[in-house]
């Protein structure tokens, strides 16, 4: 059956292309008596979209291409109106929605994502063993906000969740430790050497702050490449590393103790990731590293949520929520900020879906 859009005048569904055959598909449209309320009622037919002006299937076609098009792209294409467009993006959607049905996760990811100046939080649980976000929503980022989610998962599903992925917020912590105790709370890296990384850049700042005339050239300009890995580094960069460090102990030290961190991650055993931490610890000792050792007595306060990275049972990939904050703020980005809400909502639950 062939794609396309009613028209009322000729009680007809016009073609459109779409791929290759142009079809004319002409639909009679029935009117007839409901028993139930003596009303005069239009027949319902199945293939229509939720605008009775368009099929199913040609609403489904839209959705596909709005996947890798803006909305204004896509209604140029089909000289469509703008909201049609985007009514008919929101039915193939919620269509993919309804296919996956409510999930039951093991493990989840909680983050935060800001939709618009001004400190306006709304918080995304990600299945991490699916690799997908399952829930979008809350009024901010507090105990209330999250419990949401849980209420939405249900009791039952909610005793399923062995681990929960976040950062060191503290009220995601609260709420998941009243609403699912039995789930192990562990922090996430990235966040975690987020921290780290600032710790760096204020040692860089003060620095720069100290030294004074020719002196300050090997550090002006070099902050992202001071905070970069080294592995990351293309040849300019690692030979602009080479020359800073060798030109700034403290920059050489702080820098060493940022990457040897890393590795606290790969320990299998949490009295050997301990041994670790206190060894790196010890070696921040003369060495007038101020934010390091704050940084330190950090994680010293929430190691329970760092050690639990140990157990073979929680190993699950750390990266997937600091990559879906990525796909999301290009979906804000490509669009020039969202203002419809539930849009974005939608937007982000099916960013991971198969296509219909």
């Amino acid at each position: 059956m062939q794609s396309g859009w009613y028209d009322r005048r000729t009680r007809r569904i016009r073609d459109l292309p779409c791929g290759d055959a142009r079809i004319l598909l002409e639909v009679e449209v029935r009117r007839v008596l409901c028993r139930r309320c003596g009303q005069v009622k239009r027949e319902r037919l199945e293939f229509l979209a939720d605008n009775p002006f368009y099929t199913k299937r040609f609403a489904y076609y839209v959705g596909r291409r709005c996947r890798q098009a803006t909305i204004k792209e896509i209604a140029e294409e089909f000289r469509l109106h703008w909201e049609t467009v985007k009514t008919l993006e929101m039915q193939y959607m919620r269509a993919q929605l309804a296919r996956v049905g409510v999930p039951g996760p093991h493990a989840i990811g909680i983050d935060e994502i800001s939709i618009r100046k001004g400190h306006t939080y709304r918080i995304v649980v990600s299945d991490l063993i699916r690799r997908r976000p399952i829930w979008f929503g809350g009024e901010d980022r507090t105990e209330a906000s999250l419990a949401l989610f849980y209420d939405w998962l249900g009791e039952k599903k909610t005793r399923r969740i062995r681990l929960a992925v976040m950062d060191m917020w503290k009220p995601f912590r609260n709420a998941t430790a009243a609403r699912a105790p039995q789930a192990a709370i562990l922090f996430d890296k990235f966040h975690i050497m987020r921290h780290l990384g600032d710790a760096l850049d204020q040692v860089r700042k003060s620095e720069y702050a100290r030294l004074s005339g020719t002196n300050r050239r090997f550090i002006k300009g070099q902050k992202y490449t001071l905070l970069s890995r080294w592995e990351n580094l293309n040849l300019e960069g690692r030979k602009s590393l080479k020359t800073l460090l060798a030109a700034n102990k403290r920059l050489n030290t702080a820098y060493l103790l940022k990457e040897s961190f890393g590795q606290l991650w790969d320990y299998e055993r949490e009295g050997w990731a301990r041994r670790f931490f206190e060894n790196w610890r010890v070696s921040l000792k003369w060495q007038r590293l101020a934010p390091y050792e704050k940084f330190a007595r950090m994680i010293d306060r929430h190691w329970d949520g760092i050690a639990a990275y140990c157990h073979p049972e929680n190993k699950v990939s750390l990266g997937f929520v600091e990559g879906l904050n990525n796909k999301i703020r290009v979906i804000q980005r490509r669009a020039y900020g969202l203002r419809d809400e539930e849009y974005l909502r939608l937007k982000v639950l099916t960013c991971m879906l198969p296509p219909l």
